[in-house]
């Protein structure tokens, strides 16, 4: 299994109407694509600013590129994160990821 791990920040003021974003068109488009394993997302709020980390999980490389296209390593967005985040970092990293059966 493969952890692909985003990082995002907005304005303190934004978090609660990203993170609304987030669950009504985000994660719904990582659940549907063939191969996610699961979404994570973790939020920490410190004085003007709100940092996210998206920890996916996919059985696969191949899951990833459906997902994210050929260049997995290219972080993936979507139009309306214009109006929220602080800035664009061009890539995620992945993690082999170990869960005990």
């Amino acid at each position: 299994m493969i952890a692909r791990i985003w990082h995002g920040k907005t304005k303190a003021t934004d978090a609660d109407r990203y993170r609304d974003f987030l669950i009504d068109r985000a994660i719904p488009d990582y659940e549907s694509t063939e191969g996610n394993q699961g979404v994570h997302i973790l939020r920490q709020v410190q004085g003007d600013e709100a940092d996210l980390l998206t920890i996916t999980f996919w059985e696969s490389t191949e899951a990833i590129e459906r997902f994210a296209g050929e260049d997995i390593e290219k972080a993936k967005y979507y139009p309306e994160d214009k109006d929220f985040l602080l800035e664009f970092e061009p890539t995620v990293v992945h993690y082999e990821a170990f869960i005990k059966p």
